[in-house]
């Protein structure tokens, strides 16, 4: 039997569909016809007239046509002043077409992290926020008690944008009606269980304080230049971009873009300390033993570290 699926854009740029087009093995094509996925409407790729997407938004909110999978991408708008008028659809806000369409699926998914948390949308002055966060505080435009017609949470798919592994992993978990663990933010286990540091090829440098002060080595770049890869949740090291690479292999900081504060108020490549040591540490991290350990491993770091060469 078919599944229904709308893709509604909200608030936000189209960069998870463009991660979508990304998928391999499968593709979203052969995702789409191995699981028999009935794309109702993509705002990117859809070509019906304006006239029978209407008819079809009319049949979805009246129930005539089923609505398995409600995937959000962008933050909802609500300003200003809780108007929505700064983002419209047909002259009307269109964070009520949200509510309204939400409240009819089976499963709501929200791609990205301007869908799941407010993210660069958030930001502005629009009063974006995301389908049941705003930030890390749970609630967000449908608020906390929001359950989908299977009785879900909005499915947070936080990423900037999500990887294309990780939303064909829940499109298909939803298709097939495979149910998935959660973590507190509402995010896959699956996917969002491990840290970026995890398979980090930088990972011995870390563990010996090898650390860069400024780009183009090989050493690690959490202490100085902002890499948030030892506090981020993401399968960025497990599944790498494009099948190839990902930011910290590149030598550039992972900016935690699946963390709920992301954009974060610091400056990027800059990372804020107390006397020399980062300020936020990961999760369970005792900061005197973390201070005690970092400087004995520092002491006994082999040579082949320190004398890294520059990476061409």
């Amino acid at each position: 039997m078919a599944v229904n699926l709308y893709w509604m854009h909200c608030g936000g740029c189209g960069g998870d569909s463009m991660s979508m087009l990304n998928a391999e093995s499968p593709n979203i094509i052969e995702t789409i016809h191995e699981l028999d996925i009935n794309v109702l409407w993509h705002p990117s790729f859809s070509f019906a007239p304006p006239a029978d997407h209407r008819r079809l938004l009319d049949a979805l909110i009246s129930r005539e046509v089923g609505l398995d999978i409600l995937c959000i991408e962008g933050a909802v708008i609500r300003g200003p002043e809780n108007t929505g008028m700064f983002g419209i659809f047909e002259g009307k806000p269109k964070k009520n077409l949200v509510a309204q369409l939400a409240d009819r699926a089976g499963i709501v998914i929200a791609i990205g992290t301007c869908a799941s948390f407010g993210g660069v949308t958030g930001a502005g002055a629009t009063d974006a926020v995301g389908l049941q966060f705003s930030k890390k505080d749970i609630g967000g435009f449908l608020g906390k008690n929001f359950r989908s017609g299977k009785g879900l949470p909005v499915i947070n798919l936080p990423g900037c944008p999500v990887h294309p592994t990780v939303l064909m992993g829940m499109l298909t978990a939803a298709a097939r009606g495979v149910s998935m663990d959660l973590n507190t933010y509402n995010a896959p286990l699956e996917y969002y269980s491990m840290l970026v540091h995890q398979g980090c090829t930088r990972n011995e440098y870390h563990e010996y304080r090898i650390e860069e002060t400024d780009f183009g080595q090989k050493g690690c770049l959490f202490f100085h230049l902002g890499c948030q890869g030892p506090l981020a949740h993401a399968p960025c090291n497990k599944f790498l971009w494009n099948n190839r690479n990902c930011k910290t292999r590149s030598g550039v900081p992972c900016n935690g873009c699946t963390e709920p504060d992301f954009p974060r108020d610091d400056p990027y490549f800059y990372t804020p300390n107390i006397v020399g040591l980062p300020i936020h540490l990961p999760d369970g991290v005792n900061r005197p033993h973390y201070l005690a350990y970092k400087s004995m491993a520092a002491a006994a770091a082999p040579d082949r570290l320190k004398h890294r060469k520059t990476e061409v």
